[in-house]
């Protein structure tokens, strides 16, 4: 009869393989797992509760209702199109419209960011009839790569949070180290040579004659307000575990009553609750609760000390291991499921070869984050470029992604993973 642990495994391994098998129905496979373990005993119900991270998920509800508001005020198309009264010509509306995608993307769903700045790309292009392609699969990948500079930039970000007990500062200031913030900064300086590289015959000249109006300045003000209320909370000590999702949950709130008020009707109330990525949630809650249950039976302990013995001890080596396989990983699988499953083999395994957690997580998201920039399938944002460009009647393959997206993500992980290594190898 097999026991509790091989089973664990057992129904692990088959929740990976239909997570990537059934990409749609990813969190219906992670609550159906979850709701086997604690059939079989794997976790006890009355475990249930305390396993799931209800930070993490406060946090990404609040946010999320933040973005949507903040997107539908059309302040960040305002932005862009300040930044093209900058630009001399296609190459540097290339460049800042990236960096702007960038910097956007670090306090906004990458998703998200890509959706309000792509059309800004796409009509650029329309105008100078040259092909949209490059401009969206960079503004996509840039998104990407600067998800993981702030707590609030991604998901994997919150999680990572979550797990080593980190607030907004710290991205920035951990430990008496420059945080993981200045790794993705660095790499994203380091993307632009590339592009002026890859773009150097794009001289044509552009203009911009459109002025968006903003229809609302509280999303903005709320957007700003939620980032200064996660500093101070962050020199707040010993405070609770939930702080930083009350935080946002409570911005969130705000904004929708400003909004009703303003309208006087609940129409943009319910707009923004649809926007809400309910099946990421959804997911993660499962998988918290399927992590909870294979770390009860003892299997990330036993991960921990085979990836430690396989490695014979060297910390370079497996963190190398870490930075460039997770890169590897993310090209093809969602990164979520696969942070939310390394987290905690690399707490215990960090105590097994006495080495400081966070550069071993560090070097997670570093790798797990940017390396969804090798494929088009590799992250969400991604999908949603290619996607925008399908419905303009412009088709993107592999080959076509990769030669931007491969230069980009090899020169953004080098740089992140020389820095953290060299700044928390001896931490």
């Amino acid at each position: 009869m097999f026991n509790l642990k091989t089973i664990a495994i057992i129904l692990f391994v088959l929740m990976y393989i239909l997570m990537i098998t059934l990409p749609k129905r990813r969190h219906i496979v992670a609550l159906s797992t979850a709701a086997v373990f604690v059939i079989l005993g794997i976790l006890p119900l009355n475990e249930v509760f305390g396993a799931i991270d209800w930070n993490v998920l406060m946090m990404i509800f609040g946010t999320m209702v933040i973005v949507d508001y903040f997107i539908e005020s059309k302040m960040p198309n305002r932005i862009a199109e300040m930044l093209l009264d900058l630009a001399p010509n296609v190459l540097w509306v290339t460049i800042l419209m990236s960096l702007f995608s960038g910097f956007i993307s670090a306090f906004i769903d990458n998703v998200a960011t890509v959706l309000m700045v792509a059309p800004v790309g796409l009509a650029i292009c329309k105008k100078l009839k040259i092909s949209p392609v490059p401009m969206i699969i960079c503004i996509a990948v840039s998104s990407n790569l600067q998800g993981a500079a702030t707590l609030v930039g991604d998901t994997t970000s919150i999680m990572l949070a979550a797990a080593a007990k980190m607030d907004f500062n710290d991205f920035f200031w951990m430990e008496g180290h420059p945080g993981i913030f200045f790794a993705v900064e660095l790499g994203a300086i380091a993307t632009v040579p590339i592009m002026m590289i890859m773009f150097r015959k794009d001289k044509e000249p552009v203009s911009s004659d459109e002025r968006t109006t903003v229809t609302d300045y509280v999303p903005t003000i709320m957007m700003l307000g939620h980032v200064v209320l996660l500093i101070a909370a962050s020199f707040i000590p010993e405070k609770p575990d939930i702080t930083n999702g009350v935080i946002c949950m409570v911005c969130g709130i705000i904004n929708i009553v400003w909004e009703i008020f303003l309208s006087k009707g609940t129409d943009s109330m319910w707009h923004s609750l649809k926007a809400i990525d309910y099946d990421t949630m959804l997911l993660l809650g499962g998988l918290f609760c399927v992590i909870a249950g294979i770390t009860k039976v003892g299997i990330i302990d036993d991960l921990a000390n085979f990836i430690a013995s396989a490695g014979k001890g060297n910390v370079f080596l497996l963190y190398t291991v870490i930075v460039f396989g997770s890169v590897v990983i993310s090209a093809f699988i969602d990164n979520i499921p696969y942070v939310a499953t390394m987290l905690p083999v690399l707490a215990s395994l960090s105590a097994v070869m006495n080495v400081s957690p966070l550069l071993l997580y560090f070097g997670l998201l570093i790798g797990a984050t940017l390396g969804g920039n090798l494929t088009p399938i590799g992250a969400s944002a991604n999908i949603a470029g290619v996607g925008m460009l399908r419905k303009e009647g412009y088709e993107v393959s592999f080959g076509d992604f990769m030669k931007i997206g491969v230069p980009f993500t090899l020169t953004a992980v080098c740089v992140g993973y020389l820095f953290i290594w060299l700044v928390y190898s001896g931490a």
